[in-house]
C-alpha cells in the first residue's frame, strides 16, 4: 500500500524527534532489544490509529523490530506531525496521516488503515473499531483482537459489549495501572498546561482554573495548575470524585457557577456538553476555554459561535468569539486535545509506560486469541508489575522484596 504524508522533505527533522525521544524510553528499548531477535509478530499485520508524533513513531519502529507490518493512521486532525510521518514511511511503515487534514480525509486514512486487513490493531478513541463494525464487516473473520489507548474508546468498548456488538476481544489497555496512574494522571497533567502555556503566553498563577471532571486526566490537570499558582476549582458528577476533590483541596462547584468566575476553562471529561451556552452567557470578559478530552464535544462550540457576533483568529490556535454585549471568549485549538493541537503530548518518560502496555497487550491477544471471548479485558496484573520492575531498572531505583515468611503471612 501506497503512504499519503505532506512530504517526504521533511523525513530528517522527523528522525531527529525520534531519535531524541528513544533515549527517555528505556523500557521500549528494551522491549525492542529482546523482541527483534524472536520477532513474535512475524507474519502479522498491525494496524494503528494514534496520535503520529515522535512516541508514537518509535512504538511503531519496535513493533516492526519485533516481525510486524506496521500500518499507522491518526486519531485525531491536529495530532499529526508530518515529519514524523515522513520519517517513518523511510523507515518502511505505512502511513497515512497529515496535520490539518479535513473530515473526510481522517476518515478515509483510517479506512485505508482498515483495508490492510489487519490480524491485531492500537484504537486511541475507538473511531477505528466503530468504522470496522459499520463499514469493513467483511474483515471482521481475520481480526484476533485490539487494544484501547484512551478513555474515551475504552467507554464505547464497554457499550458495545453490553449491547453484544462488541466482534472481537478488545485490550483496556488505559485500564492498565503502568497506563492510567501516570499517563492520564503525570502525562496529561504536564503536557495540557504546557499546551495552554506555550499558545497563550499567560500567566497561570493566581487565576480561577476550572477543571470539569476529575477522573485520572482532571486529576492530573487540577494538580499540575495548583502547582503553577492557580486557584482551582473541580466540576463533576460523581459523588465520590466530588468529595476526593475537596479533600485533596479543591472548591468543588457546579458548572454554572464555576463558569462565573473562572478564567481558564478544562474539559477532560470524555463526555459532550460540557460547556454550553448557558456557561458561555454568564463568562468574564477573556475566559480561556481549553479541552484535554478526546473529542471536540466537550465544549459546544457549535453554540458558542451561535450566540457570538464573530469568530476570528487572532493568534495561532487560538480564535476569539466576540458576545454582543463585548466580550470576548477564546478558545484553543478548535476545541481539540490541547496538549497535542497546540503541544506535542505526554512527555517521552510517561509513554514509554504507555506504549509498553500496549506492546504486551498485543502480545497477550496473539498469543491467547483463541481462549479469548468477544470483550473487553484487562491487562494481566502480573504485565504491569514486569513493566514497572524493568522502568524502575532503567532509572537506578532499587525496592524490597517479602521474604518467604512474609509471602506466607499474606497468603501469597
Amino acid at each position: 500500500m501506497n503512504s499519503i504524508v505532506k512530504d517526504m522533505a521533511l523525513a530528517p527533522n522527523g528522525h531527529d524527534k525520534i531519535n531524541w525521544v528513544k533515549n527517555f524510553m528505556p523500557v521500549m528499548s528494551a522491549i525492542e532489544k529482546e523482541f527483534s531477535q524472536s520477532k513474535p509478530f512475524a507474519g502479522k499485520k498491525l494496524a494503528m490509529a494514534l496520535h503520529v508524533e515522535a512516541k508514537t513513531a518509535y512504538m511503531a519502529e519496535v513493533f516492526k523490530s519485533a516481525g510486524a507490518e506496521v500500518v499507522l493512521t491518526g486519531c485525531n486532525p491536529l495530532s499529526t506531525q508530518d515529519d514524523v510521518a515522513a520519517a517513518l514511511v523511510e523507515d518502511g511503515i505505512t502511513v497515512f496521516a497529515k496535520h490539518a487534514c479535513t473530515a473526510e480525509e481522517y476518515e478515509n486514512f483510517i479506512e485505508r488503515a482498515i483495508e490492510s486487513e489487519p490480524d491485531i490493531f492500537i484504537d486511541d478513541g475507538g473511531d477505528l473499531v466503530n468504522l470496522i463494525i459499520t463499514k469493513h464487516r467483511d474483515i471482521i473473520p481475520k481480526i484476533l483482537g485490539g487494544s484501547e489507548e484512551t478513555t474515551t474508546g475504552v467507554y464505547r468498548l464497554h457499550a458495545l459489549e453490553k449491547r453484544g456488538e462488541l466482534p472481537f476481544p478488545m485490550i483496556a489497555a488505559n485500564d492498565a495501572y503502568c497506563k492510567f496512574l501516570f499517563d492520564n494522571r503525570y502525562g496529561t497533567g504536564q503536557s495540557t498546561w504546557d499546551g495552554i502555556m506555550r499558545t497563550t503566553n499567560l500567566v497561570v498563577a493566581g487565576k480561577n482554573v476550572v477543571i470539569a471532571g476529575y477522573g485520572w486526566c482532571g486529576k492530573g490537570g487540577a494538580m499540575r495548575a495548583k502547582g503553577l499558582g492557580a486557584n482551582v476549582i473541580v466540576t463533576e458528577v460523581d459523588p465520590i470524585k466530588a468529595i476526593e476533590a475537596v479533600f485533596d483541596g479543591f472548591r468543588v462547584m457546579p458548572m454554572a457557577e464555576a463558569a462565573k468566575i473562572g478564567d481558564i476553562f478544562l474539559t477532560l471529561t470524555g463526555d459532550k456538553d460540557v460547556i454550553t451556552e448557558e456557561h458561555f452567557a454568564v463568562m468574564k470578559n477573556g475566559a480561556v476555554l481549553a479541552n484535554s478530552g478526546h473529542f471536540d464535544v466537550e465544549i459546544n462550540i457549535p453554540q458558542l459561535e451561535k450566540m457570538s457576533v464573530s469568530r476570528k483568529t487572532v493568534r495561532h490556535n487560538i480564535e476569539e468569539f466576540l458576545q454582543t454585549d463585548g466580550r470576548k471568549i477564546y478558545l484553543l485549538a478548535e476545541g481539540r486535545l490541547v496538549n497535542l493541537a497546540s503541544g506535542d503530548g505526554h512527555p517521552a518518560e510517561i509513554m514509554d509506560l504507555s506504549f509498553a502496555v500496549q506492546f504486551f497487550s498485543c502480545a497477550h491477544i496473539l498469543h491467547n486469541h483463541s481462549k479469548l471471548q468477544n470483550k473487553v479485558y484487562l491487562m494481566p496484573e502480573e504485565i504491569n508489575k514486569q513493566i514497572a520492575e524493568i522502568k524502575l531498572d532503567s532509572i537506578g531505583v532499587k525496592i524490597d522484596t517479602l521474604t518467604d515468611e512474609q509471602r506466607a503471612y499474606l497468603g501469597l
